[in-house]
């Protein structure tokens, strides 16, 4: 009886955080992508979708910034 009721624990455990993950909602954010020196950037993107269009657009350098608008200003000039 012991013994399967530590088994239980274990499993329990192990499901834990995974089960939270499940739960949680995926932020959403800006993904920018630099390609041939021009950066450019989508708005209201997970970083799971970020990455996967990041890729198949064939860019140069990219990353996404949690729960933050597309920032397409210059610094003036």
């Amino acid at each position: 009886m012991l013994a399967g009721a530590a088994v239980m624990l274990a499993g329990l455990a192990a499901a834990g955080p995974a089960a939270d993950q499940a739960q949680r909602p995926e932020l959403r954010g800006a993904c920018y992508c630099k390609a041939q020196s021009e950066l450019h950037c989508t708005a209201d993107l997970t970083e799971r979708e970020c990455d996967n269009v990041s890729r198949r657009a064939l860019c140069d350098d990219w990353f996404w910034k949690e729960r933050l608008a597309c920032w397409n200003w210059g610094y003036g000039g």
